[in-house]
């Protein structure tokens, strides 16, 4: 069994790092990274020689049984990996659902990251949790890069600076991360979240928590958001405006999966914040929670800074690595006994991250 690492093109992050590699001998398989594959995360090949091979791109995808990428590999290379080798990676079937169709014509099979459910038993794979934790903490170092006054209460003998107020928009793992960051900053913080188990670990957080009476019951969600009646968005547009003219930031992470991201952020609302306002889009890929949002781009809108970005976490790749390696890691433990590889389709995890259509063999 050789499992195989490719290095990325538009990603700084790396599938699996030294230190996590080690941890997997009893796997009894054995590992390929391709050259430079660590170089964005600050991971050299030599920190990978230890305990895997460096090898070229072709080496890696001819010889390896089991394929880690962090995205999905484009459409060459995909071409060019054997049949019925097994790829992991991120690659949201929900909003690029060509990339199914892809894997099934090259006679390949998959498991995503994305799909894995989000549920106690399979905590330690869920690298959507790790990632917007990741991005959680990111989102609030960029919106205080670019908001053009302190976070923090100053007391000093040329006046008082009263802090900065912040709108956490969403209280998922994200939003939550948001939060104490930015509660650590010390700015003052209020947070929203349709979900109502959200506001008792929002408040245990020291911030307020902003409700709306009549959201639809989220219970059999899996910690998703829901969609939501036209009435109670409403109701919920018209709190956040209110609370966002107000707002020196606004961090905003509320997506549905498999849907467009709700606005919760109208232009109106934009153009009535002040101005050095700074709103940072965390649903900016499925576009955008804020009406003005562009994906990947920073843009001003009528004075405000408007940060579109739902890879946060690839800013800070090299614990971004480590975390997704060990979410990797638990995920092989559970497909490779003894050098062979085993997805047991009656296994809830496997079956839901198991993308590709035919059985496997």
């Amino acid at each position: 069994m050789k499992i195989g690492v490719l290095k990325q093109v538009k990603e700084k992050r790396v599938g699996l790092v030294p230190d996590v590699i080690k941890k997997l001998d009893k796997l009894q398989a054995t590992f390929c990274i391709e050259k430079g594959a660590g170089d964005q995360s600050n991971i050299s090949d030599k920190d990978f020689e230890a305990v895997a091979s460096i090898c070229t791109r072709e080496e890696v995808i001819q010889s390896s049984d089991i394929l880690v990428s962090v995205q999905p590999p484009d459409e060459v290379t995909l071409a060019s990996i054997p049949k019925d080798r097994l790829l992991i990676s991120l690659f949201e079937p929900y909003n690029n659902k060509s990339i199914v169709d892809q894997l099934k014509a090259n006679g390949l099979r998959a498991l995503s990251m994305d799909m894995i459910p989000r549920t106690t038993i399979a905590q330690s794979m869920d690298v959507l949790s790790s990632m917007a934790s990741v991005a959680g903490y990111k989102a609030v170092l960029f919106a205080a890069q670019y908001l053009p006054r302190y976070f923090p209460m100053m007391i000093t003998a040329a006046g008082s600076i009263r802090p900065a107020r912040v709108l956490v928009l969403g209280s998922g793992v994200a939003g939550l991360q948001a939060i104490a960051t930015a509660k650590r900053l010390g700015a003052s913080v209020e947070a929203f979240d349709v979900r109502k188990a959200a506001k008792e670990e929002v408040e245990s957080l020291g911030a307020k928590f902003i409700e709306v009476e009549g959201a639809a019951d989220d219970s059999a969600a899996g910690g998703y958001a829901v969609e939501q009646s036209e009435d109670f968005l409403n109701r919920q547009r018209e709190e956040v405006q209110r609370r966002a003219v107000k707002a020196d930031v606004i961090i905003t992470t509320a997506q549905v999966r498999g849907r467009k991201a709700p606005i919760l952020v109208p232009t109106t609302t934009v153009e009535q914040m002040k101005n050095g306002s700074v709103i940072v889009d965390l649903a900016a890929s499925t576009g955008g929670n804020c009406e003005v949002t562009q994906n990947d781009e920073i843009i001003i809108h009528e004075g405000v800074t408007v940060i579109g970005n739902s890879n946060l976490a690839a800013e800070m790749p090299q614990d971004a690595s480590t975390l997704f390696a060990n979410n990797i890691a638990n995920l092989l433990k559970l497909i490779v006994r003894e050098g062979e590889l085993h997805l047991d389709m009656e296994n809830e995890i496997i079956a839901a991250a198991y993308i590709t259509a035919s059985e496997p063999q």
